[in-house]
């Protein structure tokens, strides 16, 4: 069976997403971009004999590679030259979403617009006529509502008609003879014509694209190029002044005749979301709201997942008995009940917390408001130094910092993108949950959901704190504004609400099985063995033996760094594993304590140990916040920025969360 590739493209908002797992279903996989760490989808779809291989493309508004995603999803669509393209447009903003539309034309894609979203765009008073759009762009047009399925079939049915084909340029009327002129020059060099599309090439020439003069610079008719470049362009500046803004405007002028060719209808009406927004919006209630919303994710995800946790708890428990019950060797009954049992089942106590918190923010996501807390969030951030782009990274912060720090690419100033960077590991994701639970557990009873919602609101106000005094002194001079568009709230997709909430789940479970895991048991195998050899499973349940242990002579090493702190030497040792992921922190004390994978004995042996207060506790859990968040995320740090900005990241953490506890406990102790 032939395989073609296809692209899916759009704006962000638009529908891609939706499209995209609805067109491949559960055939997808995530891979990376060669030579950049950023995640691509792929999936595929059979239809009438014929094996589609679909590439989720970034969500961009334009393909002037001004931010990486932008030059990403150019470089994917002139270089790999994909059979078809699907713009997804969104009929409810169609104008602004034709401006990809004509970039891709101007490319030479073969493009396929799935016009979606036309229920929304009736709701708001429009009424598109897709014969009317598809005889202005000169492209099949599909009306669709992605989210409701309908459309997909004959979307797929217009790809595959597409596929006999040729594109269509798209033509400015006012710049016509100039751009033939240098795509004549251009189309001399076979290679060139080989590898780009000339008329492509010589709009991006004319626009001063710094790519397109590199891709010229090794043509062997470089000087021919060149200078017919130089005529034209001096022509053109001396009738329009700056080039690139005049194709703009042209692109534009353009655009608004193929809208009032297509838009048969408009009624200005006030939707639904609009009267929302104007609650979830509101200049002084946006964020109490916000706050509000957080906290409730919070209560949800900890009342909902507890039931579940107590069944792990208690299988892992039996579990590890059962093992160890029928294992004569006490090494290995050890090794199998206490290390990989209970480290396995310490780990995955937390899945329900952290699978029901992935699964509120997929719906607030999903529903739209994520993009409404961006745009409240953005005052305060712009306030503080920070780009309004910044918001979205930091708000998926709280899901991982892996991704969300790769989610900076879309930042094209590198000083916002950096600065972005610094400060997203402040921003608590799922793996300091499982902390602030046994903590917040042992501690503030009745109160866990404020002491926890506290946690996350403790490293908002430090991220802020920290980018405007790095903006004063390292990244000097005021971030740039933006202009962001809120899609409309949508009804709840549970299938990709669960899709994603699946997707993020499974890195946990992964992680979970493989470094996690590793780490716990090393924790084990430091805590049954020392200078003098194998201690015996007893080691875990009986101090004295403990204490002749590798991990008490790693701790005892370390503890003198946190006495200020009043921590004794396992909790030195807990953060000590900590670096490689958090979710060790409590894997390793429920190993040094010798109560294994519950979490509620952890809970116990930590309040009945003397080692903490409320107040100490409380300090543990904002070091734990604050310092390095885990392997995973320093190693994105350096692959983004560098290993300088990746060794600042790790010093300014660890600094800052001693300063902070330090001060917990000092205004905790005279309070």
């Amino acid at each position: 069976m032939s395989e073609v590739v296809i692209a899916l493209i759009g704006n962000p908002n638009a529908g891609k997403t939706t499209l995209f797992n609805a067109l491949t279903g559960l055939r997808q996989h995530v891979g990376n971009w060669p030579g950049v760490t950023v995640e691509k989808k792929e999936g595929e779809f059979e239809y009438k004999g014929t094996k589609f291989r679909v590439v989720d493309l970034p969500g961009v508004y334009g393909l002037t590679a001004y931010s990486i995603d932008e030059k990403i999803a150019r470089d994917f669509i002139v270089k790999e030259k994909p059979r078809v393209v699907v713009d997804i447009v969104d009929a409810s903003n169609l104008e602004r979403n034709l401006y990809l539309t004509l970039q891709l034309l101007e490319i030479g894609a073969n493009v396929v617009v799935a016009l979606n979203k036309m229920d929304l765009a009736e709701e708001k008073g429009y009424k598109i006529d897709p014969k009317r759009l598809k005889g202005a762009l000169g492209v099949p047009v599909v009306p669709m509502v992605a989210s409701e399925g309908k459309g997909i079939e004959e979307l797929k049915a217009k790809i595959v008609e597409a596929l006999k084909r040729k594109s269509r340029p798209v033509e400015y009327p006012n710049f016509e003879a100039h751009i033939e002129r240098l795509t004549r020059v251009i189309e001399r060099d076979d290679e060139l014509v080989r590898r780009y599309n000339p008329r492509w090439l010589a709009i991006k020439l004319l626009e001063g694209d710094d790519e397109a003069k590199g891709i010229v610079e090794k043509s062997r008719l470089r000087d021919d190029i060149l200078r017919e470049l130089i005529e034209v362009s001096g022509e053109l500046h001396k009738k329009y002044g700056d080039v690139e803004l005049a194709l703009a405007d042209e692109r534009y002028s353009l655009i608004g005749g193929i809208a009032k060719k297509a838009i048969v209808k408009t009624e200005e009406r006030i939707t639904f979301s609009d009267m929302l927004d104007e609650v979830f919006t509101h200049k002084y209630l946006g964020i109490p709201i916000f706050i509000s919303l957080m906290w409730a994710v919070f209560k949800f995800t900890f009342d909902v997942s507890a039931p579940f946790s107590d069944i792990i708890d208690w299988f892992f428990g039996w579990l590890g008995n059962e093992v160890g019950a029928h294992v004569a060797n006490d090494a290995l009954a050890s090794l199998l009940r206490d290390g990989i049992i209970g480290g396995l089942g310490s780990v995955l106590v937390f899945l329900p917390p952290i699978a029901f918190l992935f699964l509120a923010f997929s719906w607030l996501e999903d529903s739209g408001y994520m993009a409404r807390a961006a745009f409240v969030m953005d005052r305060v951030m712009h306030h503080v130094g920070l780009h309004g782009k910044s918001v979205i990274p930091m708000i998926m912060g709280f899901g991982c910092n892996v991704p969300a720090i790769m989610a900076t690419r879309t930042l094209e100033d590198e000083k916002d993108r950096i600065l972005t960077i610094l400060v997203n590991p402040l921003m608590s994701c799922p793996a300091r949950l499982p902390i602030y639970a046994v903590f917040a557990g042992a501690f503030f009873a009745g109160k866990e959901g404020a002491v926890i919602t506290s946690m996350y609101l403790l490293g908002i106000a430090l991220a802020l704190i920290l980018a405007w005094l790095f903006r004063k002194l390292i990244f000097k001079g005021e971030p740039s504004y933006f202009v962001m568009e809120l899609p409309p709230y949508n009804r709840p997709n549970w299938g990709a609400i669960l899709g994603n909430t699946w997707t993020r789940t499974e890195k946990f479970l992964r992680k979970a099985g493989t470094v996690i895991f590793a780490g716990v048991v090393v924790v084990w195998l430091l805590s049954v063995t020392g200078p003098s050899g194998y201690l015996g499973s007893e080691a875990l349940e009986n101090g004295e033996l403990l204490a002749k242990s590798w991990v008490a002579a790693l701790g005892h090493a370390l503890q003198p760094l946190f006495s200020p702190m009043g921590w004794d030497w396992k909790a030195a040792v807990a953060l000590f594993f900590g670096f490689i992921a958090k979710e060790i922190v409590v894997g390793t004390l429920g190993v040094l304590y010798g109560v294994g994978d519950n979490e509620q004995a952890v809970s116990h042996a930590i309040a009945a140990s003397g080692a903490f207060n409320s107040v100490t506790a409380y300090a543990f859990m904002a070091f734990s916040l604050i310092y390095v968040p885990c392997l995973a995320t320093i190693a994105v740090i350096k692959q983004e920025a560098g290993w300088k900005w990746a060794l600042f990241a790790v010093a300014y953490e660890l600094a800052l969360a001693y300063i902070v506890a330090l001060i917990i406990v000092a205004v905790g102790g005279v309070l």
